[in-house]
């Protein structure tokens, strides 16, 4: 918007200044008032209406946390999240600094018009004029990019391509061309005087362009840029709220809000439902998500980079966590009387105020919660909330969850695991350890409780991580218990997967355990288990100090209790982040100490790592699924460890251990173990203990 830099025709006075409307006829500028009033009032009027929509969604206490919602808020102003990809944060910082600079600057001009005292003079004027030009250039230059990559370069993650993407780029182009065009004519009507210099691009296209034109020629000329610009501002205005770009407005204030009372890794918490009856269960309507969860959909940037490290979307299936944001954001349109997000189908006719009119079940079961939407989306838009809650009316509500998952629900709700294996076999892994097991109804005495979980109690690979870790936590003399039969499943793949009823019921359960046992510190080698227990369990009064084996073996290494051995030198060994461990719960660097710290080893990363990595496609309760679609997720991380030539793929979850092991299998590469990094430690003390460490004595 050059709105700024172009409707003056310079100062009669002929000082280093300008004349706010010189050369525009009273009338115009009686014009420009009212219809720019006008227009900020349709702009408004038209939030208002998205506004409403929003307000159709449940409740959702974004309150507080005034300072972290302003630094947020600051992030997001200042393009620091759009950054984090460099080509296209560039892109966008010339854009928007481009604009909101022209912006201020038009502002800052209508100040200095109404103002008793004029500010605009002398030097002042000639850096306003020079900050001006470069802005406009900086605008010009991230349209031809902008134009560049979605027409020329048409990377993958963008999606399709729609003519409001060409209205928009043809908007904000007409506003640079028109505006410097009109400062060109200004100029030239006020002959050119010297320190217009300073405004370089408006002399050179006014010297280029009309200084050969009659006075009288170049005056009908300006008035006629003047009211192009005009006109190409008011049309910006009329499509801010109904098209994608209002994500300039929408975005930094959805960072703002980001910041929740729950934990990052925890769900939408539910009502107790052993106590309290509900009409509906998880979100189908519009009005079962939260104002937030709808808010969402009008702060979305259609970036794509959700898709881009979707492994499900990466893997040939289904889901695209973009598409979700965006078919919702298209029933809340539909059925509340707005303009709908790009990229969906005009044509298709909504029967019903449900988001199942537009999303499929195959998309909504395809997701593995690994959470690397939310965690690489710049605009803070929680994709994954949107889909658990679509899991949870799937599976109760309608009963529409896939075969084998039907399978799992059965063994939670007979036997408390979804192995279906008797409970009174969960301690069997612990056969020659003398590890103490707390009978029902008995205090805990030990300084912990170690939580062995289902797969470290029934799965005959994770068998071996549950007793390399008690061995090498008795080895560093930690005094812990387990419960043994007693013990039943935290509820995790229930809930992820939807059944809010059977995950409570397993929890209650647990908790009443956990709390007249008296456990006040909790191990687990599990990281689902470690979430669930440490965000999701404090929602139903079980508050428990838990740490990650991965924690607690760097912190017994650091203290000189634990000091691993060299049995694995020379030994290559690739991590793997767990999706729950990591995105989920931020614990990225215990699991690289441990490992690190086993001599004479050589640590490899995978191209995809931390907050970046590649989910194994067990989480979700996917576990409990078959993959029918696409290339299987499990194989495609064990490829990419694989090309890191490793002997050993170090991990700290006993779904990754299943997965990644099966995909080293299917590739025929029984040259590579998958060990835990309990495992690894016990393995490089080569304890000579049977059943503990690598398989093959590692």
């Amino acid at each position: 918007m050059l709105l700024a830099a172009t409707n003056a025709a310079g100062s009669a006075s002929g000082e280093v200044s300008r004349e706010t409307f010189g050369n525009i006829p009273y009338g115009l500028e009686i014009l420009f008032y009212v219809l720019a009033a006008g227009f900020v009032g349709l702009t408004a009027y038209l939030f208002t209406i998205r506004f409403l929509n929003w307000k159709r969604g449940g409740a959702d206490d974004r309150s507080g946390y005034v300072a972290e919602r302003a630094r947020e808020f600051s992030r997001g102003m200042f393009m620091k999240t759009l950054l984090l990809d460099k080509r296209a944060g560039v892109m966008h910082s010339l854009l928007y600094y481009g604009f909101m600079v022209l912006f201020i600057g038009t502002i800052t001009l209508e100040i200095n018009n109404v103002s008793p005292v004029k500010f605009l003079v002398g030097n002042t004027y000639l850096a306003y004029s020079f900050i001006l030009e470069i802005a406009g250039l900086a605008l010009i230059a991230g349209l031809i990019l902008a134009a560049a990559r979605r027409y020329v370069l048409k990377p993958y993650r963008l999606g399709k391509t729609s003519p409001e993407d060409a209205l928009i780029l043809i908007t904000l182009l007409a506003i640079a061309v028109s505006g410097f065009l009109a400062e060109g004519a200004r100029i030239a009507v006020a002959g050119f005087p010297n320190f217009e210099r300073w405004s370089f691009v408006g002399w050179a296209t006014g010297k280029l362009l009309f200084s050969w034109m009659p006075h009288d020629g170049v005056v009908g000329v300006h008035r006629a840029l003047w009211l192009l610009h005009f006109a190409t501002f008011l049309l910006f205005l009329a499509i801010l709220p109904i098209t994608k770009v209002r994500h300039a407005i929408t975005s930094p204030i959805n960072l703002a809000l980001h910041k929740r009372e729950r934990p990052k890794g925890a769900m939408r918490p539910m009502p107790n439902l052993m106590e309290e009856e509900v009409e509906t269960i998880g979100a189908s309507a519009i009005e079962d998500f939260t104002w937030k969860q709808l808010y969402d959909t009008d702060a979305c940037t259609v970036c794509g980079r959700c898709t881009s490290v979707c492994p499900a979307n990466g893997t040939g299936k289904p889901l695209d966590p973009r598409e979700i944001v965006l078919k919702v954001g298209e029933v809340m349109a539909r059925t509340g009387g707005v303009a709908t997000p790009v990229m969906v189908d005009q044509e298709i006719t909504l029967t019903a105020d449900t988001v199942f009119g537009r999303v499929s079940s195959d998309e909504v079961w395809s997701c593995t919660s690994c959470k690397a939407c939310d965690e690489n989306c710049p605009v803070g838009i929680e994709i994954l909330d949107k889909i658990l809650d679509m899991r949870r009316y799937l599976s109760l509500m309608e009963s529409d969850f896939p075969t084998e998952l039907g399978v799992a629900y059965k063994n939670l709700e007979n036997s408390s695991n979804p192995w279906g294996m008797g409970q009174q076999s969960r301690a069997e892994w612990a056969e020659g350890l003398d590890v103490k097991v707390i009978e029902p109804g008995e205090p805990l005495e030990s300084e912990y409780l170690y939580w062995v979980g289902c797969a470290g109690s029934f799965d005959d690979r994770n068998r071996r991580v549950a007793r390399s870790t008690a061995l090498l936590l008795k080895h560093a003399g930690v005094d812990f218990s387990i419960l043994g039969p007693s013990e039943l499943c935290t509820g995790d793949p229930a809930r992820r997967s939807g059944n809010e009823y059977l995950f409570q019921m397993l929890a209650f359960q647990n908790i009443e355990t956990l709390n007249e046992a008296g456990v006040k510190k909790v191990i687990t080698h599990c990281p689902h288990c470690f979430n669930v227990m440490t965000n999701e369990y404090p929602q139903y009064g079980g508050e428990y100090e838990v740490i990650h084996h991965s924690e607690l073996l760097q912190h017994l290494i650091d203290e000189g209790r634990l000091t691993p051995g060299d049995a694995l030198a020379g030994k290559r060994i690739v991590l793997h982040d767990s999706c729950y461990l990591g995105r989920h719960n931020d614990i990225y660097e215990p699991p690289r100490k441990v490992v690190a710290s086993i001599g004479g080893v050589q640590v490899l990363e995978m191209d995809r790592n931390r907050t970046k990595s590649f989910c194994c496609g067990a989480g979700g309760a996917r576990m409990w699924m078959e993959e029918r679609m696409g290339k299987k997720i499990n194989v495609e991380r064990t490829d990419e460890a694989l090309g890191t030539e490793p002997d050993i793929i170090a991990v700290a979850c006993p779904f990754c251990l299943v997965m990644l092991d099966d995909g080293a299998k299917e590739r025929g590469r029984d040259d590579v173990k998958v060990g835990d990094l309990s495992m690894l430690i016990a393995a490089s003390l080569d304890t000579g203990v049977q059943g503990v460490g690598l398989p093959g004595g590692g």
